[in-house]
């Protein structure tokens, strides 16, 4: 899966690991049913619903795309510990090395074990990386019944609100 990165960021967004149809396309959140890209261009992250294979487009609105973990699978839940920690400290380096104002994990169980926060909420993190902040969004897999997607517009809207502002 290509990183859709570049420096100075508004925000890097960051999945847990490829699913496998993501991996076969090489398109990150590929799956029909992830709601990804409805829920950027609802929140106002970009001026519409970009596809799939529009990823790089990301690029023009300041927004990027990375995984905690590379490796595919069908599920997240196929991960191991150890994997989503190695995926933490090279999510830190690349954090490191392109200087995002922001990162955004979407999904709290891969962030709380990929950077050992058990305790960490949806939202804004106390925890920087440099000078790059770092929020939690929820997954927005289709799988992730608990939020609608009114829900998920409203965290990743709070997330663009404070992209939209350097001190934010």
């Amino acid at each position: 899966m290509p990183d859709v990165v570049a420096e100075d960021l508004r925000v890097l967004f960051c999945g847990i690991n490829p699913g496998l149809l993501s991996a076969e396309t090489g398109h990150h959140f590929a799956r029909p049913g992830n709601r990804f890209w409805p829920v950027l261009h609802r929140a106002g992250l970009t001026p519409r619903q970009l596809r799939p294979d529009e990823q790089f487009e990301l690029l023009e609105y300041g927004l990027g795309i990375t995984n905690v973990v590379a490796r595919p699978s069908a599920s997240a839940a196929e991960l191991t510990r150890d994997e989503l920690r190695e995926g933490g400290r090279r999510l830190v380096a690349l954090v490191e090395r392109y200087r995002p104002r922001r990162l955004a994990v979407a999904g709290i169980g891969a962030y709380r074990t990929a950077f050992g926060e058990p305790k960490a909420t949806i939202g804004r993190q106390s925890r920087t990386i440099g000078d790059t902040g770092v929020w939690v969004l929820p997954n927005p897999s289709g799988l992730n019944a608990g939020w609608s997607l009114a829900a998920l517009t409203e965290e990743y809207g709070r997330l663009r609100q404070v992209s939209e502002h350097p001190s934010g």
